[in-house]
């Protein structure tokens, strides 16, 4: 080291003498008793978070924000929304995505890999707790619909309970409390598990007896699916010739008979299709397809929509709901499955 020149020795030397002259300053109470190991791991840290700051910047730059490299930077894991209710993040490396509500164990969010978002929650829905969520997959359980107990039951306005869960996985659970007993006192467990996968986001509804004596129930996915505007969206599947339940006509609604293969909306919509479960939403302003791939429990579908109500954004969101209607009895220690699943695919 001996060809140094004399100038960048005196720099070095003034520099030595400034950090000693700091090290007896007014500030060293301050970092008294912090070993310079945590101090020299605290410099290099900042270095990385400022060599991690610039490649993201350069990244944003460069038009990386979207699919993969979003991916990487999206986190999974519980979390909380500004209003204060908790949510579970899923995330796969594709870049697709998921949230799932403790309250009402309602998954609000579906994020393909692309960056589209299948899943509705209405302009007008409360996130703060205050009442059930208005959109996602919401639960409708023990009752669908009005009956003995409140409308479409508890199941979406109490808070499930997280079992497990892992970065594209989550299992939560519903069990009776005070509050559910008061209403309906049946020994029952929900569980419900949301994986998603690379190419769909799928879930899993079992109810199960835990107790000796049956009891009846019904069960729903109260889905919201957004849609780009509804003079884009068609329904298919297995509508056509189907009799279905429409709850608008009449006084108090009446049997009628399905003469389209395919669903437009243009009037306000509240029909239960029995026995169909096969429905697919095609919505050509996005270029998108969604299949509603109901592979057990759920028999039936209904089609909602607040036709021209704007404070509930009704133009940009079609309730398909997976639903078992006739009540289903279920005896002491046994179960029920329901399983359904979304896949997008491109028109």
């Amino acid at each position: 080291h001996n060809n140094t020149p004399k100038p960048l020795k005196m720099r070095v030397s003034a520099l030595a003498l400034l950090l000693s002259a700091a090290s007896t300053s007014a500030f060293s109470p301050a970092i008294t008793g912090r070993s310079s190991a945590v101090s020299s791991t605290a410099i290099f840290g900042s270095k990385a978070a400022v060599k991690k700051a610039s490649r993201s910047k350069w990244s944003e730059a460069r038009g990386f924000e979207d699919g993969v490299a979003a991916a990487s930077k999206a986190e999974a894991g519980l979390m909380t929304n500004a209003d204060g209710l908790e949510y579970v993040k899923l995330v796969h490396e594709n870049g697709s995505s998921s949230e799932i509500y403790l309250l009402g164990g309602d998954v609000t969010s579906y994020i393909d890999g692309e960056g589209i978002e299948y899943i509705a929650v209405r302009p007008d829905a409360k996130m703060d707790g205050s009442k059930p969520i208005s959109g996602g997959l919401s639960h409708c359980f023990p009752q669908f619909g009005p009956g003995e107990i409140q409308q479409h039951g508890f199941a979406r306005n109490v808070d499930w309970a997280v079992k497990s869960q892992d970065d594209t996985s989550v299992v939560l659970e519903l069990a009776p409390s005070d509050y559910t007993k008061e209403m309906w006192d049946k020994e029952f467990l929900c569980t419900f598990t949301v994986s998603l996968e690379a190419d769909q986001l799928k879930t899993s509804l079992v109810v199960d007896n835990k107790g000796e004596e049956a009891f009846d129930f019904q069960a729903a996915l109260h889905s919201y699916f957004t849609v780009s505007a509804l003079e884009n969206l068609e329904i298919s599947g297995s509508f056509e010739g189907k009799e279905f339940l429409n709850k608008l006509a009449g006084d108090g609604g009446e049997m009628q008979t399905e003469d389209r293969s395919a669903i437009t909306i243009g009037e306000e919509y509240d029909r239960v299709y029995s026995g169909v479960n096969d429905p697919v939403l095609n919505d050509k302003g996005t270029g998108k397809s969604l299949a509603v791939l109901n592979t057990a429990g759920w028999e039936d579908t209904v089609l909602w929509n607040p036709y021209g109500d704007v404070g509930m954004g009704f133009d940009n969101f079609v309730c398909v709901e997976s639903v078992k209607f006739d009540p289903l009895t279920l005896a002491g220690g046994e179960s029920w499955t329901g399983d359904m699943a979304l896949k997008p695919s491109d028109l």
